[in-house]
């Protein structure tokens, strides 16, 4: 008897068939790795082919792979997109990931009209991360304000970020400035106690 994975692999490879660039088990869920031609096409037929049926997009986020693992990077690309689908008439789950071709100017299709859940997800991809989504009928920032300068999830953004904010009583408004706070680096120190945690005295 096969297993849902097995049986949703076997699924995936007959319906994309040379779209599958990989695809992997992992931690009870498959991992399914699509070039950026072949993303929207690929998505369409996720939703729609009878055997797979995911009608259901439950996240969609950005990644930026400028050091995985404190290395650096190879040479696939820095940023990807990473979907998490839902199938309610065969209870699977599958990821999807995408990698965007340029570093520069990461631009993936979007999948908005697809699934209507992605509107909301890949306007935080791009706030966040910068990534371009092709064909997204609104996007523009979503959680940092309309003003804001950079991308503040991406590996080489500052920590203390590059202006703040403060209600200047003088003008009665609010104004930016740069930052003031001066970087720093906290070691933690560890006191251990005689007897901590029942380890002897």
């Amino acid at each position: 008897m096969t297993s849902k994975l097995e049986q949703l692999e076997t699924a995936l490879h007959a319906t994309l068939g040379e779209r599958v660039l990989a695809l992997q088990a992992s931690v009870g869920e498959l991992t399914l790795d699509v070039a950026p031609s072949a993303y929207r096409e690929t998505c369409l037929m996720l939703r729609d082919a009878a055997d797979l049926h995911f009608e259901q997009l439950i996240d969609l986020c950005g990644v930026d792979y400028a050091q995985y693992g404190n290395t650096v990077r190879d040479a696939e690309g820095r940023f990807m997109v990473v979907v998490h689908l839902l199938s309610l008439r065969h209870n699977w789950r599958l990821r999807v990931r995408v990698r965007c071709p340029q570093d520069d100017l990461p631009l993936v299709a979007s999948i908005n009209d697809i699934w209507n859940a992605a509107n909301w997800f890949e306007r935080e991809a791009f706030d966040l991360y910068g990534i371009l989504f092709e064909g997204h009928p609104d996007l523009r920032r979503i959680l940092t304000d309309y003003g804001f300068i950079g991308h503040p999830f991406r590996k080489d953004f500052p920590l203390s970020g590059t202006v703040e904010m403060r209600y200047d009583p003088d003008s009665k408004r609010v104004i930016y400035q740069p930052v003031t706070i001066e970087p720093r680096e906290i070691t933690p120190r560890v006191i251990r106690e005689p007897g901590y945690g029942g380890l002897g005295h």
